[in-house]
């Protein structure tokens, strides 16, 4: 496959340049990995996972540092968090020296925790996601954006199984105790099955005989290793009564296809679940374009308990977004009813309502659908927010 050029690497370079340690966190197989060693050809590689080295760590970390030539790749830190106190020595040692330390992980929450206790301000961190459809025409609904399976598409449902197997028996057993894997795998496939909607722990945990508080730990499991996107809802003073219960998206729509038991084109376009797959890429392609550049993921939903819901709301450059998502081709005005009703709570505010339709790359001329909505295509809308 064509060498994808990753929109993160802008940011990445610019803090290399300024930080003496760069983090990189995400699910894995998302091209972490690749990435940096890409960005830095000359940097010396250590994955670390090997046993032996590892080994080597546990008994003196000290040695292990000393010998590492830099600037290093050390890939998977969290396996090794006692490396932590010593990169922040040698930064504090020599500070003004840049771009030596480049440290990824796939267990964000573990990772996190090591930096914020050892290398407050020394360190810039970024997390990368799965390709988006800016960066590949590849990218799709069925196959997602995770880089092994877009170069070999046809093993696609052996890949996404072998993900998973391996998902569950390293980085959740590393993460929680999960006693019954099988019982987990049942609620990653319920967790598909909700994807999309306004999240209720008790939906998950009377199927499954657990508690809410385990169902919460869960969840959590799959947010900090980079699978699950959680989208809060929008709160502002608009004088009306607004739900707080977030909305749950799986981070890949081929991860979710593949646990929803969708296996071609065809089969998606007449599942049930179309409408909350398209939904999904929508929130994760904003949230991909957003962290690739460099700024806070902003991204919100909005519902209030007289039933007024727009699908996302997402503060940018000094506008906020009202964005309606529907997977016909052919949006029509009645479908802008709730953007209507939700800009008049916006009046004071510069907003920008958009209807977004279809899955479809081409990029029509500015459709006006009602006045102040616009129509435009996920791709075209993408654009213009980012230009």
């Amino acid at each position: 496959m064509k060498l994808i050029d990753r929109t993160l690497k802008m940011q990445l370079s610019l803090a290399a340049k300024n930080f003496s340690a760069v983090v990189l966190t995400g699910p894995r197989r998302c091209g972490k990995s690749y990435l940096l060693k890409k960005l830095l050809p000359r940097a010396n590689y250590v994955l670390l996972e090997d046993p032996d080295v590892l080994l080597r760590i546990r008994s003196d970390a000290r040695s292990f540092i000393d010998s590492l030539k830099l600037p290093v790749i050390l890939d998977e830190i969290q396996n090794a968090p006692e490396l932590f106190s010593y990169i922040r020595t040698r930064i504090d040692a020599a500070p003004r020296k840049t771009g030596q330390w480049f440290l990824t992980g796939s267990q964000e929450a573990p990772l996190m925790q090591g930096v914020s206790e050892s290398m407050a301000g020394r360190a810039a961190v970024f997390q990368l996601m799965p390709i988006a459809r800016e960066e590949s025409t590849r990218v799709s609904a069925l196959y997602g954006g995770f880089p092994e399976v877009l170069a070999r598409p046809a093993a696609r449902s052996i890949w996404f199984a072998s993900y998973i197997q391996t998902y569950l028996e390293r980085d959740v057993r590393a993460v929680l105790n999960v006693r019954n894997l099988s019982t987990f795998r049942r609620f990653l496939s319920l967790v598909a099955t909700r994807h999309g909607q306004v999240l209720n722990r008790s939906d998950f945990a009377a199927p499954l005989g657990l508690t809410v508080p385990a169902i919460s730990e869960w969840l959590n499991v799959l947010e900090t290793t980079g699978l699950l996107l959680i989208v809060p809802p929008y709160f502002s003073n608009l004088g009306k009564r607004i739900i707080k219960s977030p909305k749950i998206y799986l981070c890949d729509s081929g991860l979710a296809c593949h646990l929803l038991g969708i296996q071609s084109q065809a089969e998606l376009l007449r599942s049930p679940f179309l409408g909350a797959i398209t939904e999904g890429i929508v929130a994760c392609e904003l949230a991909k374009a957003l962290i690739n550049r460099g700024y806070r993921r902003e991204l919100y939903f909005f519902r209030d308990q007289q039933g007024l819901e727009v699908d996302f709301v997402v503060p940018h450059r000094g506008q906020t977004y009202l964005i309606e998502v529907k997977t016909s081709s052919t949006p029509i005005p009645t479908m802008t009813k709730p953007l209507q009703q939700l800009a008049l709570a916006f009046k004071d505010t510069p907003t920008r309502a958009v209807l977004v339709h279809g899955d479809t790359r081409s990029n029509p001329k500015l459709t006006v659908l009602a006045p102040g909505i616009e129509a435009k295509t996920l791709d075209s809308l993408i654009a213009e927010m980012f230009a």
